[in-house]
């Protein structure tokens, strides 16, 4: 078992989504960084879909009671074992009674600890995410005892460290295809929405990212539509709002643009204030 003894910010255990029951309105969730996520079970030589743990700007403490072998991905913050710096994107050998910690935020907004094996939640409609009304808890809490599976170490793994581009987190342009009702926005508003810069709000999370600066709207509403995590919706008042990966599955504001795969991760480690433009994916 995998003892909490602290929680980080947002902690939960993530796969890459649950799919097969969006006509039932159950949302997809999954990591929101689905690249640092798959890179972590990679390297570990685990499936892509191997539940990890995922946290927000904040790390959790967490003390390992068996053997194991992890991985660290994402946001970058000091990781440390037992109070000595380790490294991340890299495996690592834990031993029992083992604690893993974390310090200040340096780079990135979301990070995954990977396990050897995948952590052992509740699997429900063909996945480990947590999201609330589905899953029994829909966070990590204090003292949670997370299960995972044992293993011989040391574990020696033949998949070489893999450095995470600085541009993942860097990066102030996210490409997006045109989304449905893009051609609805006048020449002016196309050229505007491309031109501006956009901020994250502190208001963002699993769910959406709404943003700051003001795109001149008077669009009508829509029948309500089909969205998916990625769909860019331009609200009355001019906001735009950036669905994630615990989005419903349905909305009413017209749906402009479509962040592509890997905007959505890039998306996913921006903290709030920071700021971004837009270009069309060629």
């Amino acid at each position: 078992m995998v003892e909490v003894l602290k929680t980080g910010l947002y902690d939960s255990i993530q796969d890459l989504g649950r799919f097969g029951f969006q006509h039932l309105g159950v949302p997809t969730s999954g990591a929101m960084d689905q690249y640092a996520f798959t890179l972590a079970n990679s390297i570990l030589g685990n499936q892509d879909n191997a539940a990890a743990l995922e946290f927000t700007l904040l790390g959790p403490t967490l003390k390992f009671h068996i053997g194991t072998a992890i991985c660290i991905t994402g946001m970058q913050s000091n990781a440390q074992l037992n109070g000595q710096s380790i490294e991340t994107n890299s495996v690592i050998n834990i031993k029992p009674h083992d604690v893993l910690s974390f310090g200040q935020r340096i780079l990135g907004c979301r990070g995954y600890i990977a396990v050897l094996g995948g952590f052992q939640s509740e699997n429900l409609m063909g996945s480990r995410s947590m999201y609330q009304h589905i899953t029994y808890e829909h966070r990590i809490k204090k003292h949670d005892q997370l299960k995972i599976l044992e293993q011989s170490l040391p574990y020696i793994c033949s998949n070489a460290h893999v450095k995470t581009p600085i541009s993942h987190f860097e990066t102030d342009i996210l490409n997006v295809f045109k989304g449905v009702e893009f051609g609805r926005l006048s020449k002016n508003q196309q050229e505007a929405l491309f031109q501006q810069e956009f901020t994250v709000s502190k208001d963002s999370n699993r769910m959406a990212y709404p943003l700051d600066g003001i795109l001149n709207n008077s669009l009508d509403a829509i029948i309500t539509g089909p969205v998916l995590p990625g769909t860019v919706q331009l609200t009355p008042s001019g906001q735009l709002i950036v669905l994630m990966r615990d989005c419903q599955t349905t909305g009413g504001y017209p749906r402009i643009i479509q962040l592509t795969e890997m905007a959505i991760n890039q998306l996913s480690q921006k903290a709030p204030s920071e700021k971004f433009t837009l270009k069309i994916a060629h």
